[in-house]
């Protein structure tokens, strides 16, 4: 579950989902780099402002449901997560780099999204589109 992450100068609540295929989308999440992936991301929560709260895999791709800090851009979350990993999996289970032909293990491309979690795009949207207006509908009361 998100918590607010309380800092000196912030509060904040950042939620992205993240989807990261595999290099040629090649089925090489089986159940023991998806075990070995959980405890990579562990440790990654331990080192960095990152906090994996979900880890979806499938054969070819895994989901990531994670909550940072605003000093982290979606781009190093990202990057760090893909870095690490494929280290440590090519590390720990040489036979998966071997099914990648010695290659890289994540796809290059990757998509994110934030995730509201208080609240929907529609609520904030319309929020936005309603700033200001209280003044006028006091304005007109007052006359």
């Amino acid at each position: 579950m998100s918590q607010l992450i309380r800092k000196q100068h912030n509060v904040n609540i950042l939620l992205y989902h993240i989807v990261c295929p595999a290099k040629y989308r090649k089925a090489v999440f089986t159940p023991e780099v998806d075990e070995k992936l959980k405890e990579i991301c562990e440790e990654i929560s331990l080192r960095y402002e990152i906090e994996f709260l979900e880890i979806g895999v499938d054969t070819d791709h895994v989901h990531f449901l994670v909550q940072s800090v605003p000093s982290y851009s979606p781009t190093k979350i990202v990057r760090t997560i893909k870095s690490i990993t494929a280290k440590e999996i090519f590390r720990q289970m040489p036979e998966v780099k071997k099914q990648l032909w010695g290659g890289a293990f994540w796809s290059a491309g990757y998509f994110i999204s934030t995730v509201g979690s208080h609240t929907t795009e529609d609520v904030i949207k319309q929020y936005v589109k309603d700033q200001g207006k209280w003044q006028e509908n006091i304005q007109l009361r007052l006359f």
